[in-house]
């Protein structure tokens, strides 16, 4: 079902969620020297073809075709590579510790799965990499119950709390760890007040 959405969403012609990246990862980026980065559930790419821009060696994936053909003519479009591959958790072809910076960028997945994903992410990231992290907070639901268009999943449990990024990622320093209300702008179906929750944190 989820597989089919995502097909959906990303099949037709316009950016879901624009071409523009997402502005809290566009501040963090800006203080990185070229590095290695992973981009989980990357979409349509906006984000990993920026970071392409700024000179960073980019890997992603996704369980998306159709958000692989996206990022793919984004890419071409700017003049950059990446190396982005369809696939699932449980089948990825990356060795432990390859990166140094995994990002997730509102990368929702069923409360039974989402620490689980995590865990499992932070075996790619290397001793005092990085992980740049944005996604809806559980009080964003009081912001997409009376306006659709600010997107994000109206499921609470696939949302975010302080805690729970605490307890996932646990063998990390924390840099950052906030929940903001912000004013989202982010292509079709990311606009308007919206609350989220962002993390920067290195792997100890």
């Amino acid at each position: 079902m989820m597989l089919q959405f995502w097909e959906e969403r990303y099949g037709k012609e316009s950016y879901a969620y624009g071409k523009e990246p997402n502005h809290f990862f566009k501040e963090q980026i800006e203080n990185l020297a070229p590095r290695k980065i992973l981009f989980p559930a990357e979409g349509e790419g906006r984000n990993s073809v920026y970071a392409a821009l700024k000179g960073h060696e980019v890997h992603a994936f996704d369980l998306s075709s159709e958000g692989k053909k996206k990022a793919d003519l984004l890419a071409n479009e700017l003049g950059v590579q990446i190396n982005y591959i369809v696939s699932s958790f449980g089948k990825l072809p990356y060795l432990p510790e390859q990166f140094d910076t995994i990002v997730l960028i509102y990368a929702h997945f069923t409360a039974d799965l989402k620490s689980t994903f995590h865990q499992d992410l932070c075996k790619y990231l290397e001793p005092g990499g990085t992980i740049i992290f944005e996604a809806f907070s559980k009080n964003h639901i009081k912001f997409n119950s009376v306006n659709e268009k600010a997107g994000g999943p109206k499921d609470l449990a696939m949302l975010f709390s302080i805690e729970e990024l605490q307890k996932d990622f646990r063998d990390f320093d924390i840099q950052l760890l906030v929940e903001e209300e912000t004013e989202l702008s982010e292509g079709l179906y990311h606009i308007g007040q919206s609350s989220v929750v962002r993390f920067v944190g290195k792997k100890k």
